[in-house]
């Protein structure tokens, strides 16, 4: 079963699958290894990580294309990628669905924002027409060719609009082609299992650490029936604190060990990066004149 219908498969299951957000290669071979069973591609942790910048527009198609593209290298399990508002125009989308899906997605998000978008947990945000988003994901329905990659219509006019906007937002992104839709920041905990009663396409609900929506127990997004429980920086905000732990003691002590138990150890650093199956390589490709 291909990627994509492996997510596609899950997804119809609506059994809560927990998917971890991963910001660039390494954290992918890391949620591989784990076990997780789908991976998110996080338009905010790759601009963090990469840029060193805020989720606010500043990613260009083609870094995240380069992303998914190395991400997919090192894995078989599906890629929900995040694509923003689709970079422009429906024509825009059009293209973007086209290089995604050729980079290795398994279903591409899209969002209703204005560009330039900010992060779903900012302030500030505004919508573009409901009309214009539905066009949008008519462009990404059109692009695809594989016809079990999934679109994911994200709505952020809560913050704008309210409660009731949103869902509808919603439902009219599934008449349009959706086939998962996701209402972003809701800020009461009932109002999950609202959302999946009165839309008909599976729901994805994002736990933001620290955002706008109250942190919610496994259990209870299974009860209400959510497809999809993403935890899209959970991974970036650990190796932030790791990163700032490891170097404040470097600084503080100027010196280092794996005894210290802070770092992961160079077997272990070098075992996820797949370091065995290189020597593999070598020893296999090797001229007859290197191995004499």
């Amino acid at each position: 079963m291909s990627h994509s219908a492996q997510l596609k498969k899950a997804v119809a299951d609506r059994r809560a699958l927990l998917v971890p957000g991963v910001m660039n290669a390494l954290a992918a071979r890391i949620a591989d290894d784990i076990g997780f069973e789908a991976l998110y591609v996080t338009g905010a942790g790759v601009t963090n990580a990469y840029l060193g910048l805020p989720d606010v527009a500043l990613l260009s198609l083609s870094q995240l294309a380069d992303h998914v593209a190395a991400i997919r290298n090192i894995t078989e399990k599906p890629l929900i990628v995040d694509g923003d508002t689709g970079f422009g125009n429906a024509v825009n989308v059009w293209h973007t669905i086209r290089t995604l899906e050729r980079t290795g997605a398994s279903a591409v998000q899209l969002e209703d924002q204005v560009f330039p978008k900010r992060c779903g947990h900012f302030e500030g945000k505004d919508v573009i027409p409901a009309d214009e988003m539905a066009q949008k994901i008519h462009a990404a329905v059109d692009a695809r060719h594989d016809p079990d990659l999934q679109i994911i219509a994200r709505t952020d006019a809560y913050a704008i609009l309210g409660f009731e906007a949103a869902v509808e937002r919603a439902a009219r992104y599934i008449e349009a082609g959706a086939d998962i839709t996701f209402v972003e920041a809701p800020r009461q905990r009932d109002e999950i299992a609202t959302i999946t009663k009165r839309l008909t396409a599976p729901q994805l609900v994002n736990m933001v650490i620290g955002g706008k929506t109250p942190p919610i127990s496994y259990a209870d997004l299974q009860q209400a029936g959510v497809a999809i429980v993403l935890y899209a920086n959970a991974a970036l905000q650990g190796a932030i604190l790791g990163i700032q732990n490891a170097l404040e003691h470097l600084r503080s002590r100027k010196l280092i060990s794996e005894q210290d138990g802070i770092v992961a150890s160079f077997a272990e650093r070098q075992r996820l990066v797949g370091k065995d199956q290189i020597d593999a390589f070598e020893a296999k490709y090797a001229s007859k004149e290197v191995a004499e």
